[in-house]
């Protein structure tokens, strides 16, 4: 029987274009497979090598998928400026910048920094120059006993950074997770109001 030309698609037509359909399709999901992202690498125990951007410079360091930042940096890049005081997040003597906010460094894993900016208290002085913030850190004898101070100093870094001319609320919320048991929280804000408005240079 003949099939007229009004009738459509033939049988023999459609049998073509669902086999040119099906090979188009296979072709498609090939090609999804082959740019399909790979799986985020994954590690097992013992030593890993990262590199960590800290304070401009790309630093390789070895690292367990335990350690912490504060570890890292500490032990492993010999940079000894943020204290290990309470290591549980509670002191704020580890604070450090991760992409210019604060961070409590012995809460964070070494990992967890990889391909982000990160800045130690070692980043406000170069040899005889340090920051204007350090100058008047120690102008207002904000320091005392010391051991808060590498911490308190980048929380009061990112205040000013973040805030510019910050007032005595904000600095207090700013400061709020750093502790000073010589209790000077006053002098501190003295620094950095001196800063704010262009004191120690």
């Amino acid at each position: 029987m003949t099939v007229p030309p009004d009738r459509g698609v033939s049988r023999r037509s459609f049998l073509k274009g669902s086999a040119v359909a099906g090979i188009a399709t296979t072709g498609i999901t090939a090609a999804a497979h082959a740019t399909a992202p790979s799986k985020p690498a994954s590690f097992g125990p013992g030593e890993h090598e990262i590199v960590l951007l800290v304070n401009g410079k790309e630093r390789k360091v070895k690292v367990e998928t335990r350690t912490t930042l504060l570890d890292a940096v500490r032990d492993g890049l010999d940079l000894t400026g943020a204290k290990k005081i309470c290591d549980r997040g509670a002191c704020g003597g580890c604070t450090m910048l991760l992409d210019g906010e604060t961070i409590t460094s012995c809460l964070t894993l070494a990992m967890d920094a990889v391909g982000h900016e990160l800045q130690t208290v070692e980043s406000l002085s170069d040899g005889d120059k340090v920051h204007p913030l350090v100058q008047n850190f120690v102008h207002c004898d904000a320091m005392q006993c010391g051991f808060c101070t590498p911490g308190m100093v980048m929380s009061s870094l990112a205040c000013l950074q973040k805030r510019g001319k910050p007032t005595d609320a904000q600095m207090r919320h700013d400061l709020s997770g750093n502790l000073c048991r010589c209790g000077t929280y006053g002098r501190v804000m003295e620094a950095i109001q001196r800063t704010a408005v262009g004191g120690g240079k």
